[in-house]
């Protein structure tokens, strides 16, 4: 049973790094207060650091990856294995949801997910229409539909001024990864 007495629509997005790790913050933050949160995570089949240490809160986060992103290295769009694979995973998460177990759901890299054609705006228009009243929404990734960013009640946009990408640097274990 949720302990939110209301719970809002949020969304971190933008070009810049930081909106995992808003809502890992979040989440973190959470059970902190004996708040439960729900992840899923989309285009994200790499065993991640955050794996690892959300194991320690298992009791209060539960994390779950669905589909992968290797059709982006390739410069090609998914093949019908991964969009059902996010659209059995969105399900999934929906089911959860609607059963008030979690006070949060957090669905990272929903938003990139529909730019590259995982899911639709439909299925996240949905998804949001669904949401319990007391369940806090977050939703991450790049290229947010305008649609989503009038339905939400909070929109942090990550703006990359300089990120050390640019001089070759790849992602280190703990930090990107």
């Amino acid at each position: 049973m949720s302990k939110l007495s209301k719970g809002f629509i949020q969304i971190y997005t933008g070009n810049g790094k930081g909106k995992t790790t808003a809502a890992l913050g979040q989440a973190l933050r959470a059970a902190g207060a004996g708040l439960k949160t729900y992840i899923a995570q989309f285009m994200k089949e790499y065993p991640y650091s955050e794996l690892n240490s959300l194991k320690l809160l298992s009791e209060f986060i539960t994390i779950e990856q669905f589909c992968g992103d290797d059709f982006v290295y390739k410069r090609k769009l998914p093949d019908e294995a991964e969009i059902k694979k996010a659209a059995e995973g969105l399900s999934r998460v929906k089911n959860i949801m609607m059963n008030n177990d979690y006070d949060i759901i957090i669905l990272d890299e929903a938003l990139v997910s529909v730019y590259f054609k995982l899911l639709t705006v439909e299925q996240l228009i949905d998804f949001i229409n669904s949401k319990p009243s007391n369940v806090e929404l977050i939703l991450t990734g790049r290229y947010c539909p305008e649609v989503l960013i009038d339905m939400a009640d909070l929109v942090t946009e990550m703006k990359e001024i300089k990120h050390y990408y640019a001089k070759g640097i790849t992602s280190r274990k703990g930090i990107e990864s």
